[in-house]
């Protein structure tokens, strides 16, 4: 059981918040980001729509795994991108590293979101903790 928290307005593309902190609010979390896809308007391409809600789920699970479990994910839009941001508890910055093709250790995620996003950026939080924003095409 999670104690995951989703706000929203009901403008469509305004800003939506979601706090996850286990395996099962990282599908949340994704169909969250198809949901506030679709609400745009102009709705974006299926491809831009299925784009975030894969760097969605890729940092979200990124920030369980490695984050200290906890983040809160916040999605926006303007006319020409869709933003997100996950900020997790952990000061560790994201790092390559060589793809698990055989034990399901992962290593895919931080160089396709990279790869994704026409934009990647990442702050550090006050304290401990740090955010990451990734800007996708609309």
């Amino acid at each position: 059981m999670t104690d995951m928290e989703t706000t929203r307005t009901q403008v469509p593309g305004a800003p939506v918040v979601v706090k996850g902190g286990g395996p099962a609010d990282i599908a949340h979390a994704r169909d969250v980001a198809r949901d506030f896809a679709e609400a745009l308007d102009p709705t974006p391409a299926c491809e831009a729509a299925q784009t975030l809600a894969l760097v969605v789920s890729e940092l979200a699970t990124n920030a369980v795994r490695h984050g200290g479990g906890r983040y809160i994910l916040r999605l926006g839009a303007t006319a020409d991108a869709m933003q997100v941001a996950v900020s997790d508890p952990s000061p560790a910055l994201p790092r390559e590293r060589a793809p698990d093709l055989e034990g399901g250790a992962g290593g895919f995620g931080w160089s396709m979101v990279r790869r994704l996003a026409r934009e990647v950026t990442l702050t550090p939080g006050p304290g401990r903790g740090k955010t990451i924003h990734a800007r996708l095409p609309r």
